[in-house]
């Protein structure tokens, strides 16, 4: 299974998301990150860094922009936002079925964004962190129920 996650620059919520997904090391399958608005080859944020490095996960350390390869590869993309999926819908429209707000997925009553850390303390970091080490682990249980389904 191949999951692509997607924020705005890939150097906050997408990465530090990417590393936790990673860190579980989930039998067959793969993730990616990348970023709507991302300049490749950025470094990821220093609060994000820290946070990533102190939990001792294995990360990506530079951006990446969306690609249509990527896209293509991926049998979820989730979104940080809805904005996200809007813009990834009128960019990708055949690829519809696979796009969802990660929180959407997750729980499709309850949508809503994942907050945006940037230009934020290593605190408002920790929070955005937390929410995501929450949201992966729903995430990974969705799936395995999905899976047996």
């Amino acid at each position: 299974m191949n999951i692509y996650l997607l924020c705005t620059g890939n150097t906050c919520r997408s990465p530090m998301a990417e590393a936790i997904l990673r860190s579980k090391d989930i039998e067959n399958m793969s993730v990616r990150s990348a970023g709507i608005h991302a300049q490749d080859g950025l470094h990821i944020a220093d609060n994000a860094r820290t946070l990533i490095e102190e939990a001792n996960m294995p990360y990506t350390k530079k951006s990446r922009t969306l690609s249509r390869e990527d896209v293509e590869w991926a049998d979820y993309i989730f979104t940080m936002t809805e904005s996200h999926k809007r813009v990834l819908l009128q960019i990708f429209p055949g690829e519809k079925e696979k796009i969802y707000t990660l929180k959407g997925f997750i729980s499709p009553s309850t949508n809503g964004d994942v907050h945006d850390p940037y230009g934020g303390n290593l605190e408002t970091y920790r929070e955005t962190f937390n929410e995501l080490s929450q949201l992966m682990n729903q995430l990974e249980k969705k799936l395995q129920e999905d899976d047996e389904s």
